[in-house]
């Protein structure tokens, strides 16, 4: 009986490995952590937006209505319980990527309200933030980027055959990936740029 529990799990084993399982796997726990890069830069994103605004409302008292906007739209995108379990849901990962879309716009528009006070451009906490948040939306394109690979190389894994038939057999589904339509936008960090010290002088 011994005999043919050993030659049971090795046969398995082998024939485990001839199937893709193995790669599967790999290819799972990559997602998983390329996802996780994406959510640690969305939230040092999240993190850096209420220093921004406050320190905005320093010097744009009038822009009430953008700065509130943005507060909202930091709201939503963090209110979202965003768990490595996202990236199966597709429901929930659109739900993520639009509050998230909506963060960026919001930001976008704070931005382009601020080049209207110079004081503004030229304090250097404000300085200091926009030179984070910058650096903050490049690492977010770059991490989006790795995720839109490893998630390209799981779902062909796990179409093709033979993965196909494992992938059925334990439950690997294709899972979703940014939409296209937002590809421009992944593609470029949002303009942030407030001049340069010269201009601020």
């Amino acid at each position: 009986m011994r005999n043919f529990l050993v030659i049971l799990l090795a046969t398995l084993t082998v024939a485990l490995s001839g199937c893709g399982y193995n790669d599967m796997q790999t290819s799972d726990e990559q997602v998983k952590a390329s996802w996780s890069e994406v959510l640690s830069q969305y939230q040092r994103r999240a993190d850096l937006i209420p220093n921004l605004v406050s320190t905005v409302k320093g010097y744009a008292q009038h822009e009430q209505d953008t700065l509130t906007q943005v507060t909202e739209a930091r709201a939503r995108a963090t209110s979202i319980n965003a768990t490595p379990e996202l990236v199966d849901n597709p429901e929930a990962f659109k739900k993520f990527e639009s509050a998230q879309s909506g963060l960026t716009q919001a930001l976008s528009k704070l931005m382009v309200v601020s080049e209207r006070y110079p004081d503004l451009k030229a304090n250097q906490n404000f300085r200091d933030l926009q030179a984070q948040l910058e650096g903050t939306e490049n690492r977010i394109t770059v991490a989006r980027h790795r995720y839109i690979d490893s998630i390209q190389k799981y779902n062909v894994l796990i179409r093709q055959f033979p993965g196909v038939i494992t992938a059925k057999l334990f439950g690997y589904k294709v899972k979703p990936n940014f939409n296209v339509e937002n590809e421009d936008e992944i593609s470029h960090a949002p303009n942030v740029d407030f001049g340069n010290s010269a201009d601020a002088k």
